[in-house]
């Protein structure tokens, strides 16, 4: 029973942390540059985000505090939402 439980649960483990990394993720960050052309947003800490095709601005602009709903695809960080914050 035991050689039985113990890979179930390891495989219960990984199935767990693979679907944790597919899922939507928080940031929060002072806008450094955003660029329309290349649709790239980077923020003060370093971090860049790519932005979907349809992205319509919200007043992007150096200085700006935003919080960015986003996901790991491809290597890249996508932001699925981007808010200017207060």
């Amino acid at each position: 029973m035991r050689a039985i439980l113990v890979p179930a649960v390891v495989a219960a483990v990984l199935s767990t942390t693979a679907l944790s990394f597919a899922a939507t993720q928080h940031a929060t960050g002072t806008v450094k540059t955003y660029d329309s052309k290349t649709m790239m947003l980077k923020l003060a800490d370093g971090s860049t985000y790519m932005l979907p095709k349809n992205f319509k601005n919200p007043g992007l602009k150096a200085g700006e505090k935003v919080s960015i709903n986003w996901e790991q695809k491809s290597g890249h960080r996508q932001a699925d939402s981007v808010a200017v914050t207060n």
